[in-house]
């Protein structure tokens, strides 16, 4: 509905209702907007889906090797620590690192919820505000999903890493709609990618890899969202505005890549937290692990024109710059091409829905 479709004239086609923490805003112009976000609207709708009913949750799995995985998985594995382990205790490392990784998973998926929420309320444009709606839905599923794995299959949890944590904080106390986008659907979502990725790609054992292919489905779509929403809005940025971000964005992916350290772990388990770590930052297979978190990160940030010299230089720092030449959309079609073909795999192709097909 155009605003000169009112019967009585609009003084304007929004309206801003502030709060001390934030700002809500209405959108009174209901036409159709930006195809783009409407076709990614309809894509969101017709790919719901209902984690009790498609993923099955009757499998037994191994406690000794939850996900199925090599040990070269093992952060620590090629350590000195590893070495003096007996076969239990390796065990029971594997077991606790399933544990903490999905714990991580699960508590970045409630932030996503909320963030999503705030999206909502906050986003100006009323196309933008319909498909986080079903992004709120998405989250919501994700929750389930994580903590359902987690009760009922690890039967283990780790509270929040602290650096998730604190990235949490900076994202939900923000009032900008646009930092909620950029720390959350770039940043948080997009380094989550990668790490469903590996579990997806790297685990044998097939709850864990349904649980990871389907949500990453699901969240292909959500860094696209972010994408469409920023690049139309990061032009009309000023430079001081843009520094801010970009301050932000490089504070953040530090925080990210060191909060796959693992020191919750190590401590818990009573090793030598300082040596694990040390390994964990100085082994070149976790330095490649942790440079392939960044790699749905780096397009997409280059994608928005959040790519200034302190960005470049940070990538460089970090050793990712050579994900910048990489398609976005790419690894998008890809996620949901992966996650009908492993449905297919496990269930037959009689009962992947038409929502996970199309």
């Amino acid at each position: 509905m155009k605003m000169d479709s009112y019967a009585i004239p609009v003084a304007d086609d929004a309206w801003a209702v502030g709060t001390e923490s934030t700002t809500t805003l209405f959108d009174w112009d209901y036409a159709d907007s930006r195809e783009k976000m409407q076709n990614l609207y309809q894509k969101g709708k017709d790919r719901q889906w209902d984690a009790t009913k498609r993923i099955d949750w009757s499998r037994p799995i191994d406690h000794d090797n939850p996900l199925g995985v090599p040990d070269a998985f093992i952060p620590i594995s090629s350590s000195r620590v590893w070495g003096k382990l007996t076969e239990k205790e390796k065990a029971n490392v594997r077991r606790h690192m399933a544990s903490w990784q999905f714990s991580q998973f699960l508590h970045g998926e409630q932030g996503a919820l909320i963030c999503t929420a705030k999206i909502v309320q906050t986003v100006p444009d009323l196309d933008a505000k319909y498909y986080a709606g079903t992004q709120v839905m998405d989250e919501a599923r994700h929750v389930e999903t994580y903590s359902r794995y987690i009760r009922e299959k690890l039967e283990l949890a780790y509270p929040i890493n602290p650096n998730l944590a604190t990235l949490l904080e900076q994202i939900v106390s923000d009032s900008r709609w646009d930092f909620t986008y950029l720390g959350m659907q770039i940043l948080i979502e997009g380094l989550a990618l990668a790490a469903f990725g590996n579990i997806r790609d790297v685990a044998t054992e097939p709850t864990a890899r349904e649980v990871n292919a389907y949500v990453m489905q699901d969240e292909a779509r959500h860094v696209a969202f972010g994408r469409l929403a920023l690049r139309d809005y990061y032009p009309q940025l000023t430079d001081a505005e843009r520094r801010e971000r970009e301050e932000f964005t490089v504070d953040a992916c530090y925080l990210m890549r060191d909060r796959f350290l693992g020191e919750e772990v190590w401590r818990n388990l009573d090793y030598d937290a300082a040596e694990c770590m040390r390994h964990v930052r100085e082994s070149e297979l976790m330095k490649q692990f942790r440079g392939g978190l960044f790699m749905r990160i780096v397009p997409t940030l280059k994608d928005i024109g959040i790519w200034g010299p302190k960005i470049r230089a940070a990538f460089e720092d970090m050793g990712v710059m050579g994900f910048s030449t990489l398609d976005p959309d790419e690894g998008n079609r890809q996620d949901e091409a992966v996650a009908v073909a492993l449905e297919r795999e496990l269930h037959g192709a009689a009962t992947v829905g038409a929502d996970s097909a199309a």
